[in-house]
């Protein structure tokens, strides 16, 4: 926009020259803006000489609008009327009544526990628009740091400094065991990881968080873990683990909920290994008033409830 152009008229100024159209009368219009008669011919005057044209023609009777003047107070109510529209949606906004909100996260977290999460947040706003975009942990960091997410859910262990994160809770890992499997007769409320090394695993891909640190486990400990089937999601691990097609780990909020009648989950020890799941937002990013909503709901959640697994 070139500003140079931009007239020095404020909002106040065009609402005088429609009442003063309205009215015809100086004396008619200052007494309805409540104001001065002569601060009002100021204000006019102002006007015309910033617009370079006549709006009204005076005499010692009478105020008559001019062809200018009735295409400017056209343009004043348009414009007016459009100042009270954007005041009354910033305030919406700022009420949480109206907005977008774009979170990314991971399907889990997005099957369970978001849909009653949101489903409480958007009782009270029903106007705010949220997308989900879910994906894997990289997914949900890149999305965050290039601003196409307002904030993500995910693993923040490890995130890039230009990323901060907010701790929601740490969850165990858990080892899905078919319920065929010996481990699953056993009943096992624990397994070490060592006794999974000779076993076939359904895991997530090498470049997922929690794959480079069971993997980082077993090598500490000197062996290799046999990864036999691929997915990309923990929902997927659980179904091919149902399915009898080997083990799975996966963090406990993604274990599903009782009853478990088609797959045993045990705790990872030795070691025990933990992942910590939090909010992740972009550093110096100013965050929406919906965003800012949500992610309180989204705290006092997980600040109430228990680890899944546990609690189920």
């Amino acid at each position: 926009m070139d500003v140079s152009n931009v007239p020095d008229i404020r909002a106040r100024e065009l609402l005088a020259v429609m009442v003063l159209a309205e009215y015809g009368s100086f004396v008619a219009a200052a007494a309805h803006l409540k104001t001065s008669q002569p601060a009002l011919t100021r204000t006019l005057k102002h006007i015309e000489k910033t617009l370079g044209v006549t709006l009204f023609a005076r005499s010692t009777r009478r105020v008559e609008i001019t062809p200018a003047g009735r295409e400017f107070v056209a343009v004043a109510e348009r414009v007016l009327n459009d100042l009270q529209i954007t005041m009354r949606n910033m305030r919406d906004v700022a009420s949480e009544q109206r907005g977008q909100v774009i979170v990314s996260t991971y399907s889990a977290f997005a099957y369970h526990p978001f849909p009653g999460i949101l489903s409480a947040y958007r009782e009270t706003r029903p106007q705010i628009e949220v997308r989900i975009r879910e994906g894997r942990q990289p997914d949900t960091v890149e999305d965050v740091r290039s601003g196409v997410a307002d904030f993500g859910v995910g693993y923040v262990d490890t995130l890039p400094d230009t990323l901060q994160s907010i701790t929601l809770r740490r969850e165990p890992l858990y080892i899905m065991c078919p319920l065929a499997h010996p481990l699953a007769r056993q009943r096992a409320a624990k397994v070490r990881l060592a006794d999974i090394q000779d076993e076939d695993l359904v895991s997530l891909p090498p470049d997922s968080f929690t794959r480079r640190i069971v993997d980082g486990a077993a090598a500490t400990a000197g062996f290799t873990l046999r990864h036999r089937l691929t997915v990309t999601r923990f929902e997927s691990v659980v179904r091919y683990v149902r399915s009898g097609a080997g083990l799975g780990i996966i963090p406990a909020g993604a274990v599903p909920a009782k009853p478990w009648r088609d797959f045993h989950p045990a705790v990872l020890t030795a070691p025990s290994i933990a992942v910590t799941v939090g909010l992740i937002t972009l550093r110096g990013r100013y965050l929406t008033p919906p965003a800012a909503g949500l992610i309180a709901a989204i705290r006092d959640h997980f600040k109430h409830s228990e680890t899944p697994a546990r609690s189920a």
